[in-house]
């Protein structure tokens, strides 16, 4: 009889409002000697409390979900254990959806066109600690990395309100959440993030949030 001790699972926290999706991802997983699933969540409060009760090596996230979205889920679980693995598994590549999900903490981001082999590799990258990214997300962030060189101009450019705004673009928040925070309407934070724009040379609210936190503003 072999005494050997067989390897350490994977163990995977999956959460996605989709039956058929959670079963599709189950099918998958469960083929993998190296993996096992510990919980499912079907919303985001669900995803927030199975992982801390869980505490599982890699979370597989979708960002829409009901009852608290996937960023808001994300945010709060990070905040609940700072080392928690996040791979976002999602329909969304638009850059805010993007950036806010990387700025909040998730070390991957998969896109649900991704081939089978590219996901079971990605669970693997993200349980060692390693960020895996959708080529498209990939490439998304390269050409904001590298955005035009041009002189920015100061930030004393900005409005007090303004430099508020951009403050909470690099948190990653929305038009709608800044509103609430600066308690003033969404026209109105919209006009400030035109101005921003504006003011700094900037081509998207991405660059903006790449700019924000490269000046110290991100907190």
């Amino acid at each position: 009889m072999d005494q050997t001790a067989s390897p350490a699972r994977i163990r995977i926290l999956i959460a996605d409002d989709h039956e058929v999706v959670r079963e599709g991802l189950t099918a998958i997983i469960s083929a993998q000697a190296d993996m096992t699933i510990v919980a499912q969540a079907s919303d985001g409060a669900q995803a927030v409390a199975l992982a801390q009760e869980q505490q599982p090596d890699v979370i597989l996230l979708d960002l829409s979900m009901p009852n608290k979205d996937g960023l808001a889920a994300l945010r709060e679980i990070k905040q609940a254990n700072a080392d928690a693995r996040i791979l976002v598994l999602t329909s969304f590549a638009d850059d805010e959806r993007v950036f806010a999900a990387i700025k909040g903490g998730a070390l991957g981001y998969l896109l649900k066109d991704t081939p089978r082999a590219q996901l079971v590799a990605a669970i693997r990258d993200v349980a060692c600690g390693r960020a895996f990214l959708h080529p498209t997300i990939a490439m998304k962030m390269m050409r904001e990395l590298r955005a035009p060189g041009e002189a920015r101009a100061p930030m004393t450019t900005l409005t007090p309100r303004e430099t508020e705004t951009l403050q909470l673009i690099a948190r990653g928040l929305g038009n709608r959440a800044i509103a609430d925070a600066l308690g003033v309407d969404e026209r109105t934070v919209a006009k400030y993030v035109s101005n921003i724009l504006s003011k700094l040379h900037l081509a998207s609210r991405t660059q903006a949030a790449l700019y924000a936190i490269r000046e110290g503003m991100a907190r």
